[in-house]
């Protein structure tokens, strides 16, 4: 990209392809509707079609059609292709902020209905260094805003841990209660079977008086 003492704008276009899948994690297909596929993504992907955001200290926006998504939610190849790209824009922000001799003011990345890419990338050489300070600024926004995202995660499994071990520590407490049963009565079987199902009820102290004849 040629960057002069103006703003200028380049367009990459990348057809779709086949990659292998090589994420990880479980890719989700079969949703009900576009509405709640999108969710799911959008809480992997909060960039995803929630208008500007800012990468880098960029502002960037990130825009997956709908119609796209429709094929995808029940298509894993399709979903796989897509969540590979959506996981890879944050490093190609990197990639594009650190390779560029002058500042940049745009980052727009977009998936069409037939799942063709395109990124649109704006820039200037920025004489004064304004731009250059309000993009540092809105970048250390953003590390802020991950690393409290970070301590919310932390605090949350931590406090699962802790409820979890709580809930542990309860049953083996009720696990090792003591308790104290009475029978009364004249017929060594039927008080057996007595015992036997009044225990499991979980009273810890009670005297039972029959009189059963064999």
């Amino acid at each position: 990209m040629e960057i002069s003492s103006g703003v200028t704008s380049q367009i990459m276009d990348l057809k779709t392809s086949s990659p292998g899948v090589t994420r990880k994690e479980e890719i989700k297909t079969g949703f009900k509707n576009v509405d709640e596929y999108s969710k799911y993504l959008q809480d992997k992907y909060s960039y995803m079609n929630t208008g500007k955001t800012s990468m880098q200290g960029v502002p960037t926006t990130v825009v997956v059609s709908e119609a796209f998504l429709r094929k995808c939610k029940d298509d894993p190849e399709k979903a796989a292709f897509l969540e590979e790209n959506l996981a890879a824009i944050p490093n190609c922000a990197k990639m594009a902020v650190n390779s560029c001799f002058g500042t940049l003011t745009n980052l727009q990345y977009k998936c069409d209905a037939n799942g063709n890419l395109s990124v649109a990338i704006s820039g200037t050489n920025d004489p004064d260094g304004k731009i250059a300070r309000e993009n540092a600024k809105r970048k250390v926004e953003e590390e802020k805003a991950a690393k409290a995202k970070l301590e919310k995660k932390r605090a949350e499994k931590k406090a699962e841990e802790e409820a979890a071990k709580e809930s542990i520590e309860k049953r083996a407490e009720k696990q090792a209660e003591n308790f104290s049963v009475t029978i009364i009565g004249t017929d060594l079987k039927t008080m057996t079977q007595q015992f036997t199902d009044k225990i499991g009820s979980g009273f810890s102290d009670m005297t039972v008086s029959f009189d059963a004849k064999a």
